[in-house]
């Protein structure tokens, strides 16, 4: 492990902005720093005045910012470029601040892209999404970049569900019950550590038990109700702790320009569930 320099005026500040903050990837890009011995640390918040926060980013020269629920969209207008999938989907995940310029991205859409490619799940494979914010969109994006042609949006939003649909060409419906498909996937907080519906399944029964892969976005708990269920039905499972350390890693590299080792990547992953 390279030696860390002790915090000092050089140290470069990265944080997060969430409506709940976690704790995963302060540990993660805080351990990764400790395995590098990079000048950085790493700081979860969350605000009520978003603007404000941004000009804070802006004018304190914080190198970069990790955007979570429920900002990743509202944060689109307070930035100066938009990159690739973030200004294709409308949706931020990822802030770098270039000396006050600030550019944003969404590393999501790159995760979820790899999980699917890695799970070898074919583009002709139906599926149901659940969700219809800012992961959802990411996970929208990287089923039509695939192929994927059959697949229906699940959203008690009516505005928010349809308009997502129509932008990617799938179905949409307010409810999962009585739906199947062979590949189901939870893009929303359902079954996330300190949540309103932190003990609910974000499908039905009867669509986890049809269902040959089971796909949760939600990173905390690991085992989260549905992944549970999924692994009780026998289902192959892919899980949102997978999305974490694979969007919190491009992350890493935007923010520091330095690429890890596979063996410091699983050493920072292990701790950062670990606490």
């Amino acid at each position: 492990m390279s030696a860390k320099p002790p915090i000092g005026p050089s140290t470069r500040l990265c944080m997060s902005l969430a409506g709940r903050p976690g704790r995963f990837g302060s540990r993660f890009h805080n351990r990764l720093y400790e395995l590098t011995g990079l000048d950085y640390i790493y700081k979860a918040f969350t605000t009520r005045d978003l603007p404000a926060a941004i000009g804070g980013i802006r004018a304190l020269g914080i190198r970069g910012c990790a955007v979570s629920m429920p900002f990743k969209e509202a944060v689109i207008p307070l930035l100066d470029h938009i990159e690739g999938s973030a200004a294709a989907i409308d949706s931020v995940n990822t802030i770098v601040n270039d000396d006050g310029w600030l550019t944003g991205y969404n590393t999501d859409y790159s995760a979820v892209l790899d999980l699917l490619d890695h799970a070898e799940i074919a583009p002709s494979t139906p599926f149901l999404l659940a969700g219809s914010g800012g992961m959802a969109k990411a996970v929208s994006a990287a089923l039509r970049n695939r192929g994927h042609r059959a697949g229906m949006v699940i959203a008690r939003n009516a505005a928010t569900g349809q308009a997502l649909a129509e932008l990617y060409g799938f179905d949409w419906a307010a409810t999962a019950d009585g739906l199947t498909a062979p590949l189901i996937i939870n893009a929303t907080p359902v079954g996330m550590t300190g949540g309103a519906e932190a003990e609910n399944l974000a499908f039905p029964p009867a669509a986890i038990e049809a269902a040959e892969t089971v796909f949760d976005v939600v990173a905390l708990p690991i085992d989260t109700p549905l992944m549970r269920a999924a692994e009780k039905a026998g289902r192959k499972r892919i899980s949102g702790a997978d999305v974490a350390v694979l969007q919190a890693l491009e992350q890493f590299v935007l923010y520091t320009g330095v690429h890890p080792s596979e063996e410091q990547v699983k050493d920072a992953a292990v701790f950062a569930r670990s606490g």
